[in-house]
């Protein structure tokens, strides 16, 4: 048989399944769902060695094709690994369910009360690359925000995630929920994902984790809504009313807390009064953790090994032990940089003026902008979300990071009395 049409059959076959559980999980109780992860997480504990052993196989075949060290170690899992997945599980148990939360209710002159009220989108499409506990978190944050989903993830880690995936299935069969409600594709073929977002009739909305060039192809061919972000070029402006100490730390976490995240600053901007107090130390910093600055010519005036920044440096995530810097007139010239560069992603500014701070909040365009914090607390748990599926930088529907809620949409709803329009 043609390999295109056993991909088209096999997905096809995944999201007529996944659509007709969607609506049994959907009107489930918060104690079933709790209850289905709670064994989830059961399974995952009692199984971790099976886990294990189909993670050596993913790995052994990624170390046969020469994937490098980084990539190996977002692929691999040890019994710590295994532990946090099934802790993660528990958490999203923990949290308020939000299916069903009834907000702006208000009565009308004619009698009639209206209400908005959370319920499931329906089916998620969640494509996702080399890390397996995704399986785990994605499949959690779908069911107790009531959807079916359908899990794509890397061909590299395809064994894992079998294996995480028959966890989560033993989960909701022990809570009498729909096995179905949580699909796996089980091909490694690449033409799967371009069935998957191609499928409105099966698939509500599709959630991308993964590097730029997948979810630039998704945004491309997806006939289905996404929730995404390409970039994270994250920024934090120094004011020059900013405490100098607090400048240094926030600059210092920023980027060096972990370098390979898209919540990580990529370009400092400093006012020209304050650069020459904290652009010394910051640069100090820095060279002691090997992190390359590419500034502009002011920068450069007050760190003398920094290389000259391009217009391209501007736009980068460095994903890496690099940073642009630019030394900026004033608040308006950092805003409009960010304007101009920036990814809509995650970006603060350290400031003592409250009004310059508040005007930065309002005017920045992003998903999370923050005021004397770490561009590193762009994150779900941080946020008090729990688990999260991925960040979004579009502005309709969810913004930031993406949990439970953001897994919902809201219907309007009408409380009557016996009331006739008149």
């Amino acid at each position: 048989m043609d390999q295109k049409l056993d991909v088209k059959g096999h997905l096809r076959e995944l999201g007529a399944l996944a659509r007709a559980a969607a609506p049994l999980l959907a009107r489930a109780g918060t104690a079933a769902k709790n209850r289905a992860l709670a064994a989830m997480a059961r399974e995952i504990r009692a199984r971790a060695a099976q886990v294990l052993q189909a993670n050596a196989a993913d790995l052994a075949q990624a170390r046969k094709e020469g994937c490098d060290a980084a990539f190996v170690d977002r692929l691999t899992l040890t019994p710590e690994a295994i532990e946090q997945m099934a802790a993660g599980v528990e958490q999203v148990a923990a949290l308020e369910d939000p299916v069903g939360r009834i907000s702006e209710r208000v009565k009308r002159p004619s009698g009639i009360e209206v209400a908005k009220m959370r319920v499931p989108i329906g089916v998620i499409a969640i494509i996702y690359e080399s890390r397996p506990n995704v399986t785990a978190d994605a499949a959690a944050l779908c069911v107790k925000s009531g959807n079916a989903c359908i899990l794509r993830g890397g061909s590299e880690a395809l064994g894992s995630n079998r294996a995480i995936a028959a966890c989560v299935r033993a989960g909701l069969a022990a809570a009498g929920l729909p096995e179905a409600a949580v699909q796996m594709v089980e091909t490694a073929d690449r033409a799967a994902v371009g069935e998957l977002i191609t499928m409105p009739e099966f698939v509500d909305l599709v959630v991308p984790r993964g590097g730029k060039e997948l979810i630039a192809r998704l945004s491309r061919e997806s006939r289905i809504p996404m929730l995404k972000h390409l970039d994270g070029v994250c920024h934090v402006y120094v004011d020059d009313s900013a405490d100098a100490g607090m400048a240094v730390r926030i600059a210092d976490n920023a980027k060096t807390q972990r370098f390979g995240v898209c919540n990580a600053m990529e370009t400092l901007l400093v006012g020209q009064e304050i650069a020459p107090r904290v652009l010394p130390e910051i640069a100090g910093i820095f060279r002691a953790k090997k992190v390359e600055m590419r500034g502009d010519e002011a920068t450069r005036k007050l760190v003398a090994d920094a290389k000259s920044a391009t217009e391209k440096d501007y736009y980068t995530e460095w994903l890496a032990p690099v940073v642009s810097v630019r030394v900026v007139k004033d608040l308006d010239e950092a805003i409009a940089h960010i304007a101009k560069y920036g990814s809509q992603h995650t970006d603060a500014i350290v400031a003592g003026d409250r009004a310059r701070a508040e005007r930065f909040l309002r005017e920045v365009d992003s998903s999370s902008v923050m005021w004397n914090a770490s561009t590193r607390f762009a994150d779900g748990y941080e946020y008090g979300l729990g688990a999260e599926v991925g960040i979004s930088t579009d502005r309709l529907h969810a913004r930031g990071p993406v949990g439970l809620e953001g897994l919902t949409t809201q219907k309007y709803i009408v409380l009557g009395h016996g009331e006739i329009r008149q």
